[in-house]
């Protein structure tokens, strides 16, 4: 049994935000693996990048090319990370960013470089920048599914979600792809996701609005609990939209937010969804907390257990294996018998005990269901906070132990 795929919604394009691809035969010949994108003069441009101390010779790279300014273009590869691979990786990625800027007509420092694949093997550079024509020829602004398609590694579906919403008389666009199947607790972003949108809004503003985001979407899900040395997510907005320019406290920047906000938890979720081998969605929200903090200390316990991956993989309720994980959380003065633990609506947990009125035949229902909630009421405080997961299979070990084969 494997989780129901979800196609691509429309995507709408955005004005000012081209997106083109080519087969470079990175790792495969006659594989979609080169992505540009290309973004109009005067767009805005907000990141949050990986915070893995290993983090890849692209992330290095773009970190410094955004902080010298706006950029023009990214260049995106697939199957091969250039992680690990030291100052000759640093040299590589500068060198497709020149290699695009050539091309262009624009400075090495507008062009910013993100790659995901392998850890370790050198950037075959020269294959890249040879396939650099054919993927700007094709620069379309609707060529969000066929890069949705190129940025994929072990992904079995392209992720992208896309919305409008009226601010004041204008129509504001925003449209987002990402990538991402294992290796994922990103601990700021997702391994990579792109998203547009035609507001006009300042850099500061933009970057508030994308950190908020990520906050409550990509750093809100786990499959296997690996944070990626190559994780970034890009927002650019371009400015073209005859809005008013939107500012924090101002009018419509509540729902630009919520709008970004929405479509970053869409593709979070969706990553999830695709986890490596997943047969099963999973809800783990913790309520009534002293601190988020504390909330997310028990939900991460619960969702990176192995035992408790492995009995959802089973369709196994056994609930001894969430209680243990929320007991080892380190919450300090946990009182036991305040904890209730439930299965969706199926309290299994009440009074530091097996629920009276638990029937393993309940638990056995709700743990059938290609998607669930484990849900766990802490009575300490009042914060609350949620986590995605999958369940851990199979097909998890056996798609990570061939992964180089």
């Amino acid at each position: 049994m494997t989780l129901q795929k979800q196609n691509l919604p429309e995507m709408f394009p955005v004005p000012g935000f081209r997106l083109g691809t080519a087969a470079a035969g990175i790792k495969r010949p006659d594989r979609t693996d080169l992505v540009i994108m290309a973004l109009a003069e005067g767009a805005r441009c907000a990141a949050v990048f990986t915070r893995n101390a290993f983090c890849a010779a692209p992330v290095t790279v773009a970190r410094e090319y955004l902080a010298q300014g706006q950029p023009s273009y990214f260049v995106i590869n697939t199957g091969n990370a250039n992680a690990g691979t030291g100052e000759q990786g640093i040299r590589d990625a500068r060198l497709c960013c020149e290699g695009l800027a050539q091309h262009a007509g624009c400075s090495s420092a507008a062009v910013l470089p993100f790659s995901t694949g392998v850890i370790g093997e050198p950037l075959p550079v020269e294959k890249i920048c040879a396939a650099l024509p054919t993927a700007l020829a094709s620069l379309d602004e609707n060529g969000w599914a066929a890069a949705a398609d190129g940025i994929l590694t072990t992904d079995t579906v392209p992720k992208g979600a896309s919305r409008q919403i009226r601010i004041g008389d204008e129509i504001i666009t925003v449209t987002g792809i990402a990538k991402g199947s294992g290796m994922i607790r990103p601990a700021m972003a997702t391994m990579l996701a792109f998203i547009a949108t035609d507001a006009c809004i300042e850099p500061g503003a933009l970057q508030q609005c994308l950190s908020a985001a990520v906050e409550k979407s990509f750093n809100r899900i786990t499959v296997d609990g690996d944070t990626s040395t190559n994780d970034a997510c890009v927002l650019v907005a371009t400015a073209t939209s005859p809005s008013p320019v939107l500012q924090p406290g101002g009018t419509g920047y509540k729902a630009f937010c919520e709008a970004i906000t929405g479509v970053c938890i869409e593709l979070a979720q969706a990553i999830i969804r695709d986890g490596e081998g997943a047969t099963r969605f999973v809800t783990v929200a913790v309520e009534g907390g002293a601190s988020s903090a504390e909330c997310l200390q028990v939900a991460y316990t619960i969702a990176h257990s192995p035992l408790v991956k492995t009995a959802l993989f089973a369709g196994d309720p056994n609930w001894g294996r969430i209680l243990a994980a929320v007991g080892r959380a380190g919450l300090p003065d946990l009182e036991i018998e305040v904890v209730a633990i439930y299965l969706d609506d199926v309290c299994i947990v009440r009074e530091g005990a097996r629920a009276s009125d638990y029937t393993e035949a309940a638990g056995q229902q709700v743990m059938a269901r290609d998607e669930l909630a484990i849900r766990v009421e802490l009575g300490r405080g009042s914060c609350c906070e949620v986590v995605w997961t999958c369940d851990l299979s199979y097909d998890y070990v056996r798609i990570n132990a061939e992964y180089r084969t």
